[in-house]
C-alpha cells in the first residue's frame, strides 16, 4: 500500500490534484493541528509567514468564490484588493465555502478545488524560499517552492496585506 493511499478522502483529492498536473510534492498528515497559521507553523517547525493560508471571499456582484492565499503572518485588506480589482469582496461563510470549493474552512488547499478559482497571491509569500499550504484536512499540509505557487494556484500577485 502507498502512503497516499492512507490519505483522508479529501487529502487525496489534494495527492491527486498534484500528481495529475505534474507537481510532485507530497501531502502528509501531521500529529499536531494546522487549522490556523499559528498551529499549522507549529506542527510543521517553521514560521507563521512561511504558511500559506487560503481564504474564500465571495464577490458580491458575480457571486463567484475568490481564493486569496495570503502568508500566515499577515492580516488581509479586503479595501485594498477591491481597490485594486474592481472586485466587492465579502467573507464566505462555512456552507459557501463547502458548496463551491469543496472543502471546509481550515482545512483549504491551494488549489484541487471544485473549480478553478479566481486566486490573489500575497507578495509577502516571495520572502520565503518554501512554504507550506494547507491539503484538504486539519492535519494535512505540503510543502511548495514559493516559486511555483502562480504556475500551480494560476494566480495573480496583488498587495492584500494591511
Amino acid at each position: 500500500m502507498k502512503m497516499t493511499d492512507l490519505l483522508p478522502k479529501s487529502a487525496k483529492k489534494v495527492q491527486d490534484f498534484l500528481k495529475r498536473n505534474g507537481f510532485d510534492f507530497t501531502v502528509r498528515e501531521l500529529p499536531g493541528s494546522t487549522r490556523t497559521a499559528a498551529e499549522a507553523a507549529s506542527s510543521i517547525g517553521c514560521t507563521v509567514g512561511q504558511i500559506a493560508k487560503s481564504l474564500i471571499f465571495h464577490d458580491k456582484v458575480s457571486n463567484l468564490p475568490i481564493l486569496i492565499i495570503a502568508s500566515g503572518a499577515n492580516k488581509v485588506d479586503v479595501r485594498k484588493i477591491e481597490a485594486a480589482t474592481g472586485l466587492r469582496l465579502h467573507r464566505a461563510d462555512g456552507k459557501f465555502i463547502k458548496d463551491t470549493v469543496g472543502f471546509a474552512i481550515g482545512e483549504i488547499p491551494p488549489v484541487g478545488h471544485n473549480s478553478q478559482l479566481r486566486t490573489l497571491l500575497d507578495p509577502d509569500l516571495r520572502q520565503y524560499e518554501t512554504i507550506w499550504a494547507a491539503a484538504g484536512t486539519p492535519f494535512a499540509v505540503f510543502q511548495l517552492p514559493t516559486e511555483v505557487l502562480e504556475d500551480l494556484t494560476q494566480g495573480e500577485w496583488i498587495a492584500l496585506a494591511e
